[in-house]
Formats: C-alpha cells, sequence, structure tokens
C-alpha cells in the first residue's frame, strides 16, 4: 500500500518564510467527543436496561421464583449504588482560550509531548533490528572471550550483563536531548515576527486543560503592507497548526480530532472560507535528535497526523456542498 506524503503548501507570498515555506497542507478522519458523552451515559444508566437480553445476567431482584445467589460472605451486604449527579461530572469545552493561565497549560502539555518523545524513541531503539544485531554481536564476543580467558559461567554472565547495561546506558543517552528540547520551549515561541501570538485552541475537562493546539494564522502579505487593520489582512491567509498534542490517558477518544475541527474554524472564519489550514514542517515536535534511519515511529505519526487533518477538510467541504 502507498505511504501518504503530506502535501507542502506553497506560502511564498504569505510572508514569514521561516514558517511558511516549511508547511504540509495535509487535510484526516471526523470524529468528536463522544466517548465523554458515552461516559457520561453510562454513569446513570438503568440496570433494567441493562438486563433485557435472556443471556445477560439480572442487575435487579427478579419475582420470577428464582433462587438468590449465595453469599460467600453470609454477614456481607451489598448497598444498591444510587444514581449519580451530573452536576459532579466535569464538563468537557473547546475553544479558543484568552486566559494567561489556560495558555500556559497547553504549552506545558506541549513541551510534556516533547519530553514523552524520549521514552517513544528509547522503546524504539532497543528493539531496533540494527542495533539488535550489534548487541548479539557484542554478547558473541564477550562469551567468547571469557570462555576462552577464564572458562568460568559466572565471569561470562557479569560480561553479558555490562554489555546489556551498556547498551541500555547508551539508548538513554542518545535520547536525552529531547529533555532539552522540551525545556527550549518558551513562552516567545508563540509570538510571531511582527509581535502577534499564536491562537491557542484547547480542549478542557472541567478546569484541567488536556488537549491543545497552537495556530498561527498568516496574513495575506499582498494586503500588509496597504491596510493596517489585522482582520484586514488576514483576508487571504492562511492558519498553520505549530503544535498539536493531547493528554496521554485521553489520546483515542475523538479530542484531537475535535482540535482540527476547530482550528478550521477559526482560520476561515478569519481568512475566508477557502482558507487552507496545514502543518508546519517545522512543529513543536519535528525536531529529531536522532539519524533519520531511527525516526521511523515518528515519521508515521506525522502521515497519521495528516491523514487526520485531510479527513477534517474533507468533511468540511462535504457539508459545504449540502447547502
Amino acid at each position: 500500500m502507498a505511504h501518504v506524503v503530506p502535501r507542502e503548501l506553497d506560502l511564498n507570498g504569505y510572508g514569514h518564510d521561516s514558517i511558511v515555506d516549511k508547511i504540509n497542507a495535509v487535510p484526516g478522519l471526523k470524529t468528536s467527543t463522544a466517548f465523554f458523552t458515552f461516559l457520561r451515559a453510562n454513569l446513570v444508566v438503568n440496570p433494567s436496561a441493562m438486563s433485557s437480553n435472556a443471556n445477560t445476567p439480572m442487575l435487579e431482584p427478579s419475582s420470577s421464583g428464582m433462587l438468590p445467589l449465595p453469599s460467600p460472605y453470609p454477614l456481607a451486604t451489598i448497598d444498591a449504588p444510587s444514581n449519580p449527579d451530573l452536576d459532579d461530572i466535569p464538563p468537557l469545552s473547546v475553544g479558543v482560550v484568552n486566559e494567561d493561565q489556560d495558555k500556559v497549560d497547553a504549552l506545558n502539555l506541549v513541551a510534556d509531548s516533547i519530553a514523552q518523545q524520549r521514552q517513544i524513541a528509547s522503546l524504539h531503539l532497543v528493539f531496533h533490528p540494527y542495533l539488535l544485531a550489534i548487541l548479539a554481536m557484542f554478547i558473541a564476543m564477550a562469551f567468547q572471550y571469557s570462555w576462552r580467558m577464564k572458562r568460568d559461567l559466572g565471569v561470562a554472565l557479569m560480561l553479558h550483563s555490562g554489555v546489556i547495561m551498556t547498551y541500555l546506558l547508551g539508548i538513554r543517552y542518545f535520547t536525552g536531548r529531547y529533555l532539552q528540547v522540551a525545556e527550549d520551549l518558551k513562552w516567545d515561541w508563540m509570538v510571531a515576527e511582527d509581535g502577534e501570538e499564536d491562537m491557542v485552541v484547547a480542549v478542557r475537562f472541567g478546569s484541567a486543560v488536556i488537549g491543545a493546539l497552537i495556530l498561527r494564522l498568516e496574513p495575506n502579505s499582498i494586503l500588509t503592507g496597504k491596510k493596517r487593520n489585522r482582520a484586514s489582512v488576514l483576508k487571504g491567509g492562511k492558519g498553520v497548526i505549530r503544535a498539536w498534542t493531547v493528554k496521554l490517558k485521553y489520546r483515542g477518544t475523538g479530542v484531537g480530532t475535535d482540535m482540527l475541527h476547530e482550528a478550521v474554524k477559526v482560520t476561515r472564519n478569519s481568512c475566508g472560507k477557502d482558507a487552507e489550514v496545514g502543518f508546519a514542517k517545522e512543529h513543536a515536535n519535528s525536531t529529531m535528535v536522532l539519524p533519520e534511519i531511527f525516526n521511523g515511529h515518528f515519521r508515521k505519526g506525522e502521515r497519521k497526523a495528516a491523514m487526520a487533518l485531510e479527513g477534517v477538510l474533507a468533511g468540511w467541504e462535504g457539508s459545504r456542498r449540502k447547502r
């Protein structure tokens, strides 16, 4: 099956070459916050609704004459759970945030995602076939040396342990730069050359920020020198996604796609209904500290992000045709 290669946007006419010239216009899968809706619904489901199937254990007392199941503890009593109050479940919201604290939380979430790349890279290095071949070679050399010189199995095992420990410490050392990249992500990274701050699209579960998308609106360079009103110069501009991440335990629930929908909505409301939206080539997680041969997992993630955005844009186009 052919690989999906992100399509680069030609933004030479839109200024800020450091960002604009490295954009991948990629569009992905339309999802929603159905996971959280499902969670809220199941917290208040009526037990009788789950016992309609004959093969489903009955969750309510029955008057059909069936003998109750014996309890392993005769003195134990089970209190029927009361219906939880929906007011206790934190609300889920998606949108552009303007409070400084929310922006800081979003930036910290992006920095955390960079630091997590170290763990991902380390795991893939440990089991990389090229490195495993080198490890096997050194283990064989250690065994041959120890057996010829000492003929002691204990010494051989000690040498093998040393080789494996050196292997793991080497991987830890070479992936450590991801932590430095995460620490270098400061507030000024979100400020463009013209002094405009990037927009922050965040998903909040209650008061906690669980998803962050950093969006830069690139103005139309043709209008930049003629009009001072930013709303005017943005017409015909483009949206550049410079960071996109979700807190680890909420990934795969549709939160990320919701942010992509919001980013497209914000961009087209500001830049026009035909404005393009793409990922910046030099996005927050694009720094690779290892040789390219070891970055296959991260490149695969970028292709998945490209497909996700492609699906969102396709959904927008489809909804426009129906109108």
